[in-house]
């Protein structure tokens, strides 16, 4: 039976209030489906094989299993998935470690004032919701790890360089198209897109899609 257009969710959340809250946002829409609310990480793991969802929304801090495990688990599984971390852990640790596992959003469950359709939606565009201290630790971050990288670069270019399709890639990216359309134009599956993007970000040391701009600009390899 062939699927429709909706964006189907999976989420993952311990806390029964925020569930419920978190599940009435999602189904006010009808451009989203929601496929599973679950309470735990167990849970959300035979959801995601099952539903293979489009977007995931996890926890990190869950009663069973790390959210963490969660995210490597399905990012692993369902490249194209968008995985968005809602969580009231703001340290630069585990932000750093739902960025490397997997995650491309990070949001503070004290920020969350709109309605999370419109942050799945700038997420299904190839966006990265942050929250405005989430966004500070990660520019921080990379300002702090830029004598290192520069000292890296002049150590080793020809490991860095990226190839001629990774950097029609990122540079798509760099425009603000989304994975879609970015794998539209050059051919490609959105899966792919995914698989070049995690290539980048470990030629380039970083985290996330703003990282990767942000570092091969300054490296002048982009266009």
């Amino acid at each position: 039976m062939p699927r429709d257009n909706r964006t189907r969710v999976v989420l993952v959340e311990d806390d029964a209030e925020t569930r419920q809250r978190l599940v009435a946002s999602i189904r006010e829409q009808n451009w989203l489906e929601l496929v599973a609310a679950c309470a735990t990480g167990l849970e959300a793991l035979s959801a995601v094989a099952a539903a293979n969802p489009d977007v995931l929304l996890v926890d990190l801090g869950l009663p069973d299993i790390s959210g963490l495990e969660v995210i490597r688990a399905a990012a692993t599984r369902l490249p194209a998935c968008d995985i968005l971390v809602i969580s009231m852990f703001g340290d630069e640790a585990n932000v750093l470690a739902a960025l490397e596992a997997g995650a491309r959003g990070y949001l503070l469950k004290g920020t969350l004032a709109r309605d999370i359709s419109i942050d799945i939606r700038d997420l299904r565009a190839g966006g990265s919701p942050l929250s405005p201290s989430i966004a500070r630790q990660v520019l921080k971050r990379l300002q702090s790890r830029e004598p290192e990288r520069v000292e890296r670069k002049h150590a080793s270019d020809e490991e860095t360089d990226l190839s001629p399709r990774e950097v029609e890639i990122l540079n798509a990216i760099a425009r603000g198209f989304s994975y879609a359309e970015t794998a539209a134009m050059l051919g490609i599956t959105v899966g792919t897109v995914h698989t070049h993007l995690k290539h980048i970000y470990g030629k380039l040391a970083v985290h996330s899609k703003t990282e990767a701009v942000f570092e091969a600009g300054r490296r002048g390899l982009l266009p």
